[in-house]
């Protein structure tokens, strides 16, 4: 096998960004282009700093809305959300968890909302239904709570690496890529997300709630609820032991701690440590007064 512009990356994140990193310093021999994705919902997308990586080693790269056809034996997508038109047998699809589990969309924010001890990446064959191919190489790695997000996608990078690098040297070497098939009857399905699974669901366990909101902390917008019908983004929060409660109205603020609000939850307490106004960005804390309703 001539090994020579093999192979066409799509990428977009800060996972794309550790992946491209890694791969042109080892694998630039293979790689034809980089494409990278945008995405304007989060605060930074790394398309600029992945470009600015492509560019300094000398590959071809372009946006994905200037790319038109893919020319190479091979494609591979890290962190990317769009459909691939290439047969799936040559198509290497990375997706961020120990499939069969967690097919789908945000699998690594719904894992850690579940409280998931684990964490991996699946390298896998494209297949006609999403995340059904069969499975190249799978790479996880512990973890414990608390944890941001942030934390979980350095995490979770460290397993693109590894996965990614291991499939990327057999690609190299000529030699064929090897897949087990998913064991199908242990899949489960991760639902797409939009800004109404951003809104805090304070009838839920302080716990989950905790695990929500760092969940969908920076690079995310923030778990949303209103204070007093004020729009705002609950940044921050830790678990405090619960009380008896004779009339439990999970929102409601129980105590002001030092200027933080500890909030009623289904189950347990949560004190807001840092919550910002959704519009301006500025802080909500202290709180103003005692008597306030987080919805």
């Amino acid at each position: 096998m001539n090994t020579s512009n093999l192979l066409t990356l799509f990428v977009m994140t800060e996972k794309g960004l550790t992946f491209v990193e890694q791969a042109v310093s080892q694998f630039k021999n293979i790689i034809a282009e980089v494409v990278i994705g945008q995405d304007g919902s989060v605060l930074n997308d790394y398309s600029r700093e992945i470009a600015s990586v492509c560019d300094s080693a000398g590959v071809k790269f372009s946006l994905r809305k200037d790319f038109s056809t893919i020319t190479t034996e091979y494609a591979m997508a890290i962190s990317w959300r769009w459909l691939i038109n290439h047969p799936p047998e040559k198509l290497i699809v990375f997706h961020d968890s120990l499939l069969p589990k967690y097919r789908g969309f945000a699998p690594l924010v719904n894992a850690l909302i579940n409280g998931e001890s684990k964490v991996g990446v699946s390298a896998i064959f494209g297949a006609s239904e999403y995340d059904r191919g069969d499975i190249i190489h799978q790479t996880s790695v512990p973890i414990s709570y608390p944890i941001t997000i942030a934390e979980a996608i350095t995490a979770v990078g460290s397993c693109y690496l590894v996965s990614g690098m291991a499939v990327l040297k057999t690609l190299a070497s000529g030699e064929p890529l090897r897949a087990e098939v998913q064991d199908h009857c242990q899949a489960t399905y991760s639902l797409w997300r939009d800004d109404a699974d951003y809104q805090i669901d304070w009838s839920q366990s302080a716990s989950r709630i905790r695990r929500m909101i760092d969940a969908v902390g920076a690079p995310y917008k923030g778990a949303f609820c209103l204070v007093d019908g004020v729009p705002a983004r609950i940044l921050a929060a830790v678990d405090q032991d619960d009380v008896q409660i004779e009339n439990r109205t999970a929102g409601k603020v129980i105590f002001v701690e030092d200027g933080l609000p500890v909030v009623v939850c289904g189950t347990g307490l949560l004190k807001v440590t840092d919550c910002v106004s959704d519009e301006g960005g500025s802080s909500l804390l202290p709180l103003s007064k005692f008597r306030a309703r987080f919805s």
